[in-house]
């Protein structure tokens, strides 16, 4: 029987409207080798080791998109039987599957980064976590700030004017602090080597009764501050812990296969940049085990800060990446649909299958488990370099 993951796996979905022109990069479990870098086409995999050992180097060459054309990468698999075979659950030995592509990078995400979400952000903190109090706190919190502040700047004269009203009526918040103030929430998601690629089960924490998924794109970024690529993500949330504290950001955010990025990297090249990002719209639907479908969308065209302005507040003369990094967005996606009965909002159930998709860089999707139970991160930077050396490639 073909569920929601293994459709989305198949290459008519999976890969970008453009995919004949679209440069796409990533990595791929091989058996034998471990991790390698690869190209991917409409119709197969191709070995990158002979031109960089990962995807950090590759985004360190002074025109990575060209170096890929140019290279001559032998064959390992038809991209059908690579994308089949990164289902968690149809894995066959001997066929490659996809990991996630970024490697060395370290991986950060930029937070209340648009309008919809900051407003759930500041009702997570009124309603200290606690579901069934959203409704009612979500209405009492619009009645004082309004619903629509997307004309405020950060940063600017009238959100400083903004801020003081707030103030005074006592409804300030540190999310209001990051949306609409001159300094953007910039945190480290997860640690390098721990995300999961598509087809993989994606985490959350056993303990969590409020939570859901947050589809974004996701820039890669090399040591320098220039961005090479972009890829999808899903930035799992944990809404009742980040809702207590702001303080439990690190154990909402980074649990065991809690981030998900892929299904690879589409290097910017003339046919695809930043501005195409810019216009991205990324739909998201979950298909739940019992028949639930939730559908959303995110538009990076209503971010509140620009992508590279974001990248400038990540990196700089203040904070270094030597191995780059790859930072997800935001999204203004921010579900409230009713799932378990009225006024509870919606929660993930483990057997979930979440879908991200946007034609420019295809779909990832993932299946929902808790953090406890899918497979634990054994394989970190030590193991991928003792691979690479035992391959000849460092």
């Amino acid at each position: 029987m073909t569920d929601a993951l293994h459709a989305a796996l198949a290459p008519e979905r999976a890969l970008p409207r453009d995919a004949d022109r679209a440069l796409l990069v990533g990595r791929c479990q091989v058996e034998g080798l471990g991790p390698v870098l690869v190209r991917i086409t409409p119709t197969e995999v191709s070995d990158l080791s002979a031109l960089a050992p990962t995807l950090r180097d590759l985004l360190e060459l002074d025109d990575p998109a060209a170096a890929v054309r140019a290279h001559a990468a032998p064959r390992l698999a038809a991209t059908a039987d690579v994308l089949a075979n990164s289902a968690h659950d149809r894995r066959a030995a001997g066929t490659p599957w996809l990991l996630a592509p970024c490697d060395l990078q370290a991986i950060k995400a930029a937070g209340v980064t648009f309008v919809a979400s900051m407003l759930e952000r500041v009702i997570e903190e009124q309603c200290r976590g606690d579901a069934s109090r959203a409704e009612a706190v979500r209405a009492a919190v619009v009645a004082v700030i309004g619903d629509n502040l997307s004309a405020v700047r950060p940063g600017s004269p009238k959100a400083a004017r903004l801020k003081e009203v707030l103030l005074a009526q006592g409804m300030w918040s540190q999310y209001l602090e990051v949306g609409i103030g001159p300094d953007a929430e910039v945190f480290t998601k997860s640690q390098p080597m721990s995300a999961v690629g598509t087809g993989a089960e994606v985490g959350l924490h056993p303990a969590s009764e409020w939570n859901n998924p947050e589809p974004e794109v996701v820039l890669a970024v090399d040591s320098r501050g220039r961005v090479r690529g972009a890829a999808l993500g899903n930035d799992v949330n944990l809404r009742d812990f980040e809702g207590r504290s702001a303080l439990l950001l690190g154990k909402a955010k980074d649990n065991n296969g809690s981030c998900a990025i892929g299904p690879w990297v589409r290097l910017f090249d003339d046919g695809f940049g930043i501005d195409d990002v810019r216009r991205c719209d990324l739909a998201m639907r979950v298909d739940g085990p019992e028949g639930y479908v939730l559908d959303g969308a995110s538009s990076l065209a209503r971010i509140s800060r620009d992508p590279l302005d974001l990248v400038a507040q990540a990196a700089g003369a203040n904070h270094q990446y030597p191995d780059g990094f790859v930072l997800f967005l935001g999204t203004m996606f921010a579900p409230t649909q009713d799932r378990h009965g009225p006024g509870q909002g919606f929660t993930h159930v483990a057997g979930d299958v979440v879908t991200v998709h946007t034609p420019a860089l295809g779909t990832l999707a993932n299946r929902v488990s808790t953090s406890d139970r899918i497979p634990p991160w054994t394989y970190g930077t030590a193991a991928l370099m003792r691979d690479l050396a035992r391959r000849g490639l460092l």
